[in-house]
């Protein structure tokens, strides 16, 4: 459960990472956008740029977000970053949740896509599967920075 606010671990974990309060990386972010779009398009899976990801790529675009314990492992706030067949798996794991999901990210230790869904929820879409991140940013980078398991996708199915 989460406040929609950071705690103060949260706010200082984002402010070593380089975000401030009211960062917007403005045009970049659409481009960034833009390409993912173009991209998935493509692979003939179009993906719906929905506006809490779009929110979520303005905020935190371009970010490298470490994680404190486990050094290489990171999530890196670059939508453009896929693979052969994403959209699809994208996709896919959308129709299970019931909401379009639109990339925001991937974690740089098995390049495992970082989504979020249209109601602000995140996931990973990993080699082995979905996963739950968290119900908006704030719970999301909390579980990350402590490391917490992510359940299973599946446990959120519509």
């Amino acid at each position: 459960m989460t406040s929609g606010q950071p705690t103060p671990e949260v706010l200082d974990w984002l402010t070593e990472s380089g975000w401030l309060p009211g960062r917007d990386i403005g045009e970049q972010a659409e481009d960034l956008v833009r390409v993912r779009v173009q991209d998935a398009e493509r692979q003939g899976v179009p993906l719906v740029p929905v506006p809490a990801a779009q929110r979520v790529i303005h905020t935190y675009g371009m970010l490298r977000l470490n994680q404190p314990s486990t050094p290489g492992c990171a999530w890196q706030m670059d939508p453009t970053i896929g693979y052969e067949g994403d959209a699809a798996a994208v996709k896919e794991l959308a129709a299970g949740l019931g909401l379009e999901l639109f990339p925001v990210g991937y974690e740089t230790s098995e390049f495992g896509l970082l989504l979020v869904d249209e109601s602000g929820r995140f996931f990973h879409l990993h080699h082995t599967g979905g996963y739950y991140l968290g119900a908006d940013e704030f719970d999301a980078f909390s579980r990350f920075i402590k490391g917490l398991p992510d359940p299973d996708a599946e446990d959120y199915f519509a």
